[in-house]
């Protein structure tokens, strides 16, 4: 596993808060890096690839000092590497955007085991390894704001995307848990999650999923609404926020009462791959590979 840390100098003397944002790369958490830079904030931002040193610029063109952290989440050792990283700045930690995950399109049949176990590792696993610091060193000042991105396929079942979706119910009913444990042990610490709608990333098109309803020409949220939504949520110390439209908004208010055999043929119609040769000879369908898909 390969962990790559470049650091800015001043960062012991930046009077600038300091903010972690991890899958910042591209997507939804690359414009949230924006918006805490346009905010006054300096980062500690991660990618799964080199292209987080590659944009680190595009963050301190507004002032920030940038410490850009390539590594992979799915593995133990890679949270480690980012915690090291933001224990480096010597300095506190004032927010905390638990961002990075990916999705693996395809019927479970012919999707491949690793490949989900992985998937598993980062939207789940890697979410509790780095909450875990994160949540110690604000409880320890007293004072923190805490994004976790979820999805609002956390409130429905997710066929050809069947183990993508309960990652996302878990991080949703994680960050609730932790909202309310705070209250009482650390009230200045806040938990906010974002639950975004299909939006206009490369998301998709890295789980495989161009030959679905989901794939190019489907409409979709704007990255940057979402990213608004969820950082001035996570500002007012909200608890939750679907990201995108009304539309969008009013999917997690009727998924509360709709049948969840209803709900998964719904969801079955969006993600199930095109009826193509592979599909009726039940050949699997190639997928990328697991470290294709990852922020």
């Amino acid at each position: 596993m390969s962990t790559t840390t470049r650091g800015r100098p001043g960062h012991d003397r930046s009077t600038r808060p300091l903010a972690l944002v991890t899958g910042a790369s591209s997507g939804i958490g690359y414009q949230l890096a924006l918006l805490f830079a346009r905010d006054g904030y300096d980062l500690v931002a991660t990618g799964h690839s080199d292209r987080i040193h590659r944009i680190a610029g595009d963050f301190a063109r507004y002032g920030a000092q940038v410490v850009p952290v390539q590594a992979d989440l799915a593995d133990r050792d890679g949270v480690r590497a980012v915690w090291q990283a933001v224990q480096d700045t010597g300095r506190q930690l004032e927010a905390a955007v638990l961002n990075a995950g990916r999705s693996l399109g395809g019927a479970f049949l012919d999707t491949d085991l690793d490949d989900e176990l992985d998937l598993i590792a980062l939207n789940a696993t890697s979410v509790v390894t780095l909450a875990k610091p994160v949540v110690r060193h604000m409880a320890e000042h007293g004072t923190g704001r805490i994004l976790i991105t979820s999805s609002i396929s956390a409130t429905t079942p997710t066929p050809y995307e069947t183990v993508y979706g309960p990652t996302r119910a878990f991080t949703y009913m994680f960050a609730e848990s932790l909202r309310q444990e705070l209250k009482d042990r650390a009230p200045g610490v806040t938990v906010t999650v974002l639950l975004p709608g299909a939006t206009d990333s490369d998301f998709h098109a890295r789980a495989g999923m161009n030959d679905t309803r989901l794939g190019p020409g489907a409409r979709k949220n704007s990255r940057v609404q979402v990213a608004a939504q969820g950082f001035r949520a996570l500002m007012a110390g909200k608890d939750a926020v679907v990201g995108g439209d009304l539309a969008t908004k009013l999917t997690r208010l009727v998924n509360r009462i709709l049948p969840e055999p209803f709900k998964a043929a719904r969801q079955a119609r969006l993600t199930r791959p095109h009826d193509g040769p592979a599909t009726r000879t039940g050949q699997a369908e190639k997928r990328p590979s697991k470290a294709s898909g990852r922020l």
